[in-house]
């Protein structure tokens, strides 16, 4: 799994972009320049785009897109996927993900913290620095606890649980998060799945009276 440091030396320039939380963010970010971001409070539709317009990309200079596949919003997530899908048809290039729990876990450096995240029907996801990324129930969470801001949360978030900034330009920045392996190629981007759904077999009867 490559860093971001790798990534902005190998393929520059790269369009970040996060749809994850109540804050869209983007970023156009290369190796020895200072990275511009624009970030909207709208709906995922419109402000991956207007974040775009005002960053004036010109999505065939992009050497590499990157985007946070979850947790978080998946309509959010799957707009920006759908996004770099339309652009790699038109021009294929390297397509990276980034898990957030993961992201924050590195930018914070506390062993004893467990990033969390709602998960929905009283579950959770649940990571800490170094380890795995797992979806358990919220009788499952002890410790200390930390959540990123403006991640959406339908459960009340467990006693004690602190927030901690999701602001992209600020933890990209730091050299532990940009030179830590947490970006993965991927070819096909879509939002993050523990596992993939399965589906009740439907077998169709003609109605009868009784």
């Amino acid at each position: 799994m490559p860093s971001l440091s790798q990534i902005l030396r190998d393929h520059p320039p790269l369009l970040l972009i996060d749809a994850a939380s109540e804050r869209i963010q983007a970023g156009l970010l290369a190796e020895g320049s200072e990275a511009r971001w624009s970030s909207r409070r709208e709906e995922a539709g419109v402000g991956v785009f207007e974040c775009l317009d005002e960053l004036d990309v010109d999505i065939g200079s992009i050497g590499a897109f990157a985007f946070c596949e979850g947790p978080g919003s998946i309509l959010g997530i799957r707009t920006s996927a759908m996004a770099l899908r339309m652009w790699n048809v038109l021009r294929e290039r390297p397509l990276f993900a980034y898990n957030a729990l993961a992201l924050v876990a590195r930018a914070l450096g506390r062993p004893g913290a467990t990033l969390i995240a709602d998960a929905r029907r009283g579950l959770w996801h649940r990571t800490a620095l170094g380890g795995p990324f797992e979806r358990v129930p919220a009788a499952g969470l002890s410790g200390e606890l930390v959540t990123p801001e403006g991640f959406r949360h339908w459960d009340p978030l467990p006693a004690g649980t602190t927030l901690t900034p999701y602001d992209l330009a600020a933890l990209l920045a730091l050299p532990a998060v940009a030179g830590a392996d947490l970006f993965r190629a991927t070819p096909e981007p879509d939002a993050f799945l523990h596992q993939e759904p399965s589906y009740a077999r439907w077998v169709p009867q003609i109605h009868r009276a009784p």
